[in-house]
């Protein structure tokens, strides 16, 4: 093996339900990487993940019920010693043999480096519409191609990561979170083309719930990079329809309504928040980053 020493890296894999996949893969990366620390973290599971971890000669850290994908993911960084953190899912999909790319790149100077998925390693035309439209809104928010936002195959640098585990959420979310906070701060992220499997077993994902929740990554996308990124043309739209209202009933009835004056209102009032949320994001990176200059 070349690139980033094993006695360096910590292998994350967030666990609920994955026994068929779970002992084949981590096989495969005891033989790959056996001097690499390896964490499961059981969230919850009912079938028999603890025996194949004990079985299998690695660290499990079990929650006592099912907390979420993310939270599976901060107590194993927390609890890693490496230097450098890879993340991975335990249902199949990521393969062993592709980590080490993702550390290549980490050894040429980015801090976060992540598996994108192509068309062919979504799952279903509902997710890949899904995720195009927030490849999309990040990378207006960034100014940065972003090419997989919520792939979960990661490799990252320990101390920076935990920067932001406060962020992070405890649910699907963390991955979307975790690389917006990445470009906020200035650290470097780049993406490598990584191929998917077909999962082993049931995704846990409920498409009406967890989409619902997704759509809500879009104002967290905003509010966490560049909240008047976000607030700004909404804004704008109540603005111009407040304006175009008022111009209506001036000319029909000859006078200024209520819903333009509400409208107008509305417009000043949403500007306003964003500007408030743009200063208190820039304090929560600014207190960040004088933390870590004190260390």
């Amino acid at each position: 093996m070349t690139g980033t020493p094993p006695t360096t890296l910590s292998i994350i894999i967030p666990a609920k339900n994955e026994a068929t996949s779970l002992a084949p893969l981590l096989h495969t990366l005891h033989d790959q990487y056996p001097q690499a620390e390896i964490i499961l973290v059981n969230d919850g599971s009912t079938d028999n993940t603890l025996e194949i971890c004990i079985d299998a000669n690695v660290t499990c850290i079990t929650h006592p019920y099912p907390m979420g994908n993310g939270a599976a993911i901060k107590s194993g960084a927390r609890a890693a010693t490496g230097e450098v953190l890879v993340f991975m899912d335990a249902d199949g999909q990521h393969r062993p043999e592709e980590i080490q790319p993702l550390l290549d790149r980490l050894d040429e100077g980015y801090d976060m480096v992540v598996g994108a998925r192509d068309r062919k390693g979504q799952a279903g035309l509902g997710r890949l519409l899904a995720n195009t439209i927030y490849n999309k809104l990040a990378s207006w928010m960034t100014g940065h191609k972003i090419e997989d936002l919520t792939s979960g195959f990661r490799a990252v640098r320990a101390d920076k990561f935990r920067e932001f585990l406060h962020l992070l959420p405890n649910g699907f979310s963390y991955p979307t979170t975790s690389t917006m906070a990445f470009f906020r701060a200035g650290y470097a992220v780049t993406y490598i083309p990584i191929e998917v499997r077909q999962r082993e077993g049931k995704s846990h994902i409920n498409i009406w719930k967890d989409g619902v929740r997704f759509l809500l990554i879009i104002f967290k996308v905003g509010t966490l990079y560049s909240p008047l990124k976000l607030f700004i043309p909404i804004s704008l739209l109540h603005g111009f329809i407040g304006l175009s209202y008022y111009a209506y009933t001036f000319i029909t009835v000859g006078r200024f309504t209520n819903m333009s004056a509400m409208l107008l209102s509305s417009a000043v009032i949403i500007f306003l928040i964003g500007l408030i949320s743009e200063q208190i994001t820039a304090l929560l990176y600014q207190d960040k980053g004088q933390d870590n200059n004190h260390k």
